[in-house]
């Protein structure tokens, strides 16, 4: 059970964790060899240099060695060359760079995501680092590759990202700020294809689910792809005649293709909501708004998700969201009541935000109140609203 040290902690910035959440160590291994899933990617292979140097004039206590080998080239792109963007990183891709003259930061996605526009509106000038996975981003940070992360958390559309949900709590990463960004589709094609021409769309799924009543105007067939700048570049690379793809405007400046159509979602209201993510907490205040955001689970049993929810309540905090998350190591749990058949309930996780500064008495109230009944209880960060025009 937390301490009542450990909250008021969060304030001061000291601590960032009302509990201590389990967090996965992660070792540099030896050697780590991994091939892409589609061509896409290119092939990465690293090597560590053997361990820890204790240098006191040298920070960087893992010296890595990061060899690449791309494919062969594809048709060249125009006007950039696809070579020349850069290469998302994976799993295998541990290095770490010294004396970097910009912040890093890691996006998930291929360049041209709307993620890569995030980060530069979270980060204005910083050096935006795809990687493949989400997994590698949380990663890349962790382990000192990059300085922060801009990953999605939910959609007004399309709803919740549930993965980085699981890896926040994976990971004991802070979240030091949010940034809105409004997603405008595109409908792109390589140059002198015209819209006619399209016998099929691709794009992520979600893309494709939010432009549906274009696309059923269209009479197009749908192809599912990892990512919309990836579908994009595959559109570019292979020189497609009778397929396009839905992507941002970005994306068809760094891949050389025409818009052929704006703003082809179907409803203007799509905002996704991205969380800047750090290694170390920020210092929360009182002098703007601040939201904070927290994990906890709770004892089966009648009303006692309503009194966890009462003590923000009865303190006028007011809740942004709340998510529930099934237990990864625990996932089911038996009843002992014999009358109902011992069925099986799931054992849940409270992903809950609030718009409270962790540096207010009245935050720190209610999370002491909370944890009285909760089994764990672990703050995921407080830091300034974005209060911006997506």
């Amino acid at each position: 059970m937390t301490s009542m040290a450990g909250i008021r902690a969060i304030s001061t910035a000291t601590s960032s964790q009302v509990a201590k959440g389990t967090r996965k160590t992660s070792q540099i291994p030896v050697r780590i060899s991994i091939k892409r899933r589609s061509d896409a990617f290119a092939k990465a292979t690293f090597e560590a240099d053997g361990g820890l140097n204790g240098s006191a004039s040298n920070d960087n206590s893992r010296a890595l060695e990061l060899k690449r080998t791309l494919k062969e080239s594809k048709p060249e792109i125009s006007p950039k060359d696809s070579s020349t963007l850069p290469r998302p990183l994976t799993a295998s891709d541990l290095s770490n760079s010294v004396n970097r003259s910009r912040l890093r930061v890691a996006y998930q996605g291929l360049p041209g995501a709307y993620s890569e526009s995030a980060a530069a509106k979270a980060y204005p000038n910083c050096e935006a680092v795809p990687c493949e996975l989400f997994e590698t981003a949380f990663d890349a940070v962790d382990r000192w590759v990059v300085d922060r992360a801009v990953l999605p958390i939910e959609n007004s559309l399309g709803g919740s990202i549930h993965r980085n949900y699981d890896l926040l709590l994976r990971y004991g990463l802070h979240i030091v700020g949010e940034v809105k960004y409004a997603v405008r589709h595109c409908l792109l094609a390589n140059r002198g294809v015209q819209i006619e021409d399209l016998k099929r769309v691709l794009s992520h799924p979600q893309a494709l689910a939010q432009c549906e009543h274009t696309l059923t105007k269209l009479g197009v067939v749908r192809e599912a792809v990892d990512d919309t700048a990836g579908a994009a570049k595959f559109v570019a690379t292979n020189q497609l005649q009778d397929a396009g793809a839905v992507a941002s405007s970005l994306a068809a400046e760094l891949y050389g293709l025409n818009i052929l159509a704006r703003d082809i979602q179907d409803d203007s209201d799509n905002v996704t909501r991205f969380l800047m993510l750090a290694r170390e907490p920020i210092i929360p205040g009182i002098d703007r708004p601040f939201k904070t955001s927290i994990v906890f689970s709770l004892e089966e049993g009648p009303g006692v998700l309503f009194k966890a929810l009462a003590v923000f309540a009865m303190r006028d905090i007011s809740l942004t969201k709340i998510e529930s998350r099934p237990q990864k190591k625990r996932p089911t749990l038996i009843s002992v009541d014999v009358c109902s058949g011992s069925p099986k309930y799931f054992d849940y996780l409270f992903y809950v935000d609030f718009e409270a500064s962790m540096a207010s008495q009245n935050a720190q109230n209610a999370l002491r109140h909370l944890e009285e009944f909760a089994k764990f209880l672990r703050v995921l960060g407080s830091y300034p609203m974005d209060v911006s025009q997506a």
